[in-house]
């Protein structure tokens, strides 16, 4: 097969300095297009700036004769980034929207900043880069967009509802560009990457995240820019870790009730079932047929009696009451026995007087969505409570995108998507403690299949489904239940889209009775975090499918050329293998499993006997080059307060004072907590290069040295750590990878620690190396135990919390806080962090003998949190030897370790 060239080209990179955009800006100028490699510089949470990363990425490409210039400007000066390219080369051909920073922190904690900071770097800054280079595009009739959104997008993630919202936000703007740029020869696809990045390296485990290199998602991002690809587009794809499948939207059949004031919440819920009855689906590209779906609904009898649904005592703010479906909803609450609290920028008194000459209760409140405080203040303060939100309002600023301008985008941003997140978020004290909640926010079929003029719109309501989805995840232990609808209706905003007739055809009636039995204590389970097309009686929910896609082995580098040929069975949705993703788990489930697939273990694989042969052989002289390899260093800040947490982290109590009491005469950093800065560093290596094989999944933490180099230790201090590999060893049926970090003070330049981490990785030997590890001294020892009798024990309980609060020392694994991640790793309930029980030990060390020069522990077992340790010493001159066994099982976890001690007396805490 060609291999697929971009001579000539412009290629636009934004966020290149490091990670996936490094790794494409260096791809595609390898394949001879001209690159504008863009960073602002900053860290990964939008801070600061500089030109240094985009320098050295320059400086790779211009040293292997490719042709790059920098540009350091933020995305959302996007035009400055398209200027570049258009200045130094004269043209563009491809953007690659790739910028992003992260900003995670549970909802309840969430500050606007933010939620504003995200969506500037993701959605404004993915707009002003596509809005500047279109005119370019259209005018050659040549362009390609890759836009990015991520699994947090998809399905919704815990403690990321800014990001979350930005990255499905992307979907919606994708299909809409795609949709306007046909005719141009524009094609704009939107990828869900998994891959390893400054972003990742905080929530991802590092051996995950080895495997995860950025060189996987970029022959997927080769074929959708090519000049070859002219059909493919308006496209969602997941891809990473050698896995990549297309998604698509799925309706179901869904519930047809009549359409008449016999369709009430009850009469609904008694067809539940059928709204999510998927046996007889569709793939819809754009809005349903609801002219043909009311049709139908008026050849049925009317809605049997059913059981009235009523909301006594509960307290609904509805925004937008003011007209259209705000209003519906307003009236059916009150109708219903709801105290109505109607929210309109322009008059939300009328339907306030409506109300009351029924009987009913409501108070009105003139403001804008935007203004959630004061929104949600005049429910408080008229009722004491918020029970319902309904985040209606909206407005609409359509344009042909060639004809947008920066205010119509973000006029529309702020009301549909920054006012659904204002109001939930003023609400979401009184929700959680009050545990109950019901809020139902509007995306609209425009946000899920993108629609001709309205770029800005489905940018803004696609974004609103990713937000709720994973406001949902954080609401459902406080029975705080989330959904989204996408209505028809005939509205005062829809009139100047839809005929007349239609307007009065597409009642606003007919939309309520889903709102309405949403915001109840009646739908069935699953009954949160749901996405549902609702109008002309008709109810039914939307999902992902996703295809079977294609699985590539994960030890021999993956091409374009190798995606392309392979394109096909990537997009086949009907060869029995797709299915439906609902959250982030099973969003990156393919990708885990797919790391057990190697040229090795195929016996009949295309790739061939060559291939694997070559690849045994790499791995000999990539040993070499590793070691001779020098880290740039990674930073690590730690304060008093990093201390106390690690310390608690460890198990220290309120009363040890020295350990979390930063005024004590004798506070203190423990000499474990040397691990900490090395943790998350950098290594100027990758293991998966280093042998066969290589798989997270069979990857264990065997033993831990550790030197401390500096007394006393600093209680805060900046330092930096320069990971090096130390050897690897051939075991045959195993390979074993040591690593050695030393850790300095920045400002003193003095040696703080020094680690090594020896890990063991099943099936990863055979290729040749040394049987045996070399004698390092205190670092390779194994330490006997004594025959006679312990000389001191120390038993110490765990919290059952432990694992949650040592996490937040660095060691994000979501093997230990996330159940449904330990499973896969074969533990029923997630797993005390092995670094964190060698803490629980060298305190007791510590505790029992004073100060140590160094430990070194084998890890031997596993530890839930709750359980007890119980850690036996002996002391055998300058050193203690000690092993800890878990007292409930009377399992070894820490074998064969010793701590050489300092000289002096004995110090205890």
């Amino acid at each position: 097969m060609a291999e697929l060239r971009y001579d000539g080209q412009t290629v636009v990179v934004t966020g290149a300095g490091g990670g996936l955009g490094r790794a494409y800006a260096l791809f595609f100028a390898s394949r001879g297009a001209n690159v504008v490699v863009n960073d602002l510089g900053g860290s990964f949470k939008g801070e600061g700036g500089g030109s240094t990363a985009a320098d050295k990425v320059v400086d790779e490409i211009r040293s292997a004769g490719g042709k790059a210039v920098a540009n350091y400007d933020s995305v959302e000066n996007g035009e400055k980034i398209i200027q570049t390219a258009i200045q130094s080369f004269g043209r563009i051909d491809v953007l690659i929207n790739n910028a992003g920073i992260l900003r995670d922190i549970s909802f309840k904690n969430m500050k606007d900043q933010d939620w504003d900071l995200i969506m500037k770097v993701h959605v404004i800054g993915a707009y002003k880069c596509a809005r500047a280079a279109w005119p370019h595009f259209r005018k050659q009739k040549f362009g390609r967009i890759i836009n990015t959104a991520s699994a947090a997008g998809l399905f919704g993630s815990f403690g990321q509802c800014n990001y979350s919202a930005a990255k499905l936000s992307q979907v919606g703007f994708t299909e809409t560009l795609a949709k306007e740029g046909l005719k141009y020869n524009i094609v704009c696809n939107v990828i869900a990457p998994i891959a390893a990045s400054r972003m990742t390296a905080t929530v991802m485990p590092p051996d995950v995240l080895d495997l995860l290199k950025p060189e996987w998602v970029v022959p997927l991002v080769a074929v959708l820019a090519h000049k070859s690809n002219e059909t493919e587009t308006g496209s969602i794809f997941e891809v990473g870790g050698g896995h990549v499948a297309k998604l698509r939207w799925e309706g179901a059949k869904g519930a047809l009730l009549r359409a008449d004031n016999s369709f009430t919440p009850g009469a609904l819920l008694t067809k539940w079932k059928d709204v999510s009855d998927f046996s007889q689906p569709s793939y819809r590209t754009g809005v349903a047929d609801f002219m043909g779906l009311l049709e139908e609904a008026q050849k049925l009898p009317a809605n049997p009696p059913a059981e009235e649904i009523n909301y006594n005592g509960k307290v609904a703010l509805v925004t937008g009451g003011g007209a259209g479906l705000g209003r519906i909803y307003c009236l059916q609450f009150a109708k219903y026995g709801a105290k109505v609290v109607v929210n309109d920028l322009m008059n939300p008194d009328n339907v306030v007087e409506e109300i009351k000459k029924m009987g009913g209760e409501a108070v009105g409140v003139k403001a804008s969505a935007e203004d959630g405080d004061a929104v949600v203040k005049a429910a408080i303060d008229a009722y004491g409570r918020i029970d319902i939100i309904v985040n209606n309002a909206g407005i609409l600023r359509d344009k042909a995108f060639a004809n947008m301008d920066d205010k119509m985008f973000n006029q529309v941003l702020d009301v549909h998507l920054r006012g659904t997140y204002k109001v939930s978020k003023a609400a979401w004290p009184y929700m959680l403690k009050q545990k109950y909640g019901r809020i139902v926010n509007t995306t609209s079929t425009s946000g899920i299949y993108g629609n001709f003029g309205q770029a800005n719109y489905a940018a803004a309501k696609c974004g609103i489904l990713g937000f709720s989805r994973a406001l949902a995840r954080e609401g459902a232990k406080y029975n705080i239940k989330i959904n989204t609808i996408a209505p028809n209706a005939g509205t005062a905003m829809t009139r100047s889209i839809m005929p007349e007739e239609m307007v009065q055809a597409f009642k606003p009636d007919y939309v309520a009775p889903a709102v309405l039995l949403l915001c109840s204590d009646k739908v069935p389970e699953p009954s949160t975090g749901r996405l549902f097309e609702v109008g002309s009686g008709w109810v039914g929910e939307t999902r992902w499918q996703r295809t079977g896609g294609a699985q590539f082995p994960i030890d021999v580098q993956l091409t374009a050329e190798e995606v392309r040929k392979n394109w096909q069975r990537i997009l086949d949705f009907d060869d029995g293998r797709a299915d439906h993703p609902e959250d982030p788990a099973a969003g990156t489930e393919k990708i885990m499993a797919n790391m057990e697939n190697k040229v090795n273990s195929q016996a009949n694989n295309s790739y061939g006997v060559e291939a694997k042969k070559g690849a045994e052989n790499e791995h000999l002289a990539a040993i070499e080059k590793a070691k001779k390899a020098k880290a740039e260093g990674t930073e690590f800040a730690y304060d008093e307060r990093d201390v106390i947490l690690y310390n608690l982290g460890v198990g220290a109590k309120r009363t040890d004072l020295p350990l979390v009491f930063e005024n004590d005469d004798n506070f203190q950093v423990l000499p474990t907590f040397g691990v900490i800065p090395t943790f998350n560093a950098t290594a100027p290596f990758s293991m998966s290069e280093l042998v066969p094989n290589f798989s997270p999944m069979m990857l264990l933490h065997g033993e831990q040295y550790l030197e401390i180099r500096s007394f006393p230790i600093p209680t805060e201090a900046l330092t930096v750590s320069y990971p090096e590999l130390v050897e690897v060893v051939d075991k045959g049926n195993a390979g074993i990878i040591v690593t050695g970090s030393t850790t300095v003070d920045k400002k003193t330049g003095k040696e703080l620690f020094y680690n090594e981490s020896t890990v063991f990785i099943r099936g990863a030997g055979g290729f040749g190396g040394p049987k045996k590890g070399t004698d390092r001294g205190p670092a390779t020892r194994v330490y006997k135990v004594p025959s006679r009798a312990p000389d001191a024990v120390v038993e110490e309980k765990t919290r059952e919390d432990q694992a949650a609060i040592y996490r937040l020392s660095g060691d994000r694994n979501p093997l230990h806080i996330d159940p449904e991640f330990s499973k896969v790793g074969g533990f029923k309930t997630p797993i005390l962090h092995g670094l964190c029980f060698f803490g629980f030990a060298g305190k007791a060390v510590l505790n029992t003998y004073g100060p140590y020069r160094n430990i070194k522990v084998r890890f031997a077992g596993v530890v839930l949190p709750g359980q007890t340790l119980k850690t036996e010493m002996w002391r055998e001159g300058k050193v203690v030897v000690f092993q800890t066994t878990v007292w409930e099982t009377g399992k070894l976890c820490i074998a064969g370790a010793g701590a050489e001690l300092m000289e002096g007396g004995k110090s205890k805490l």
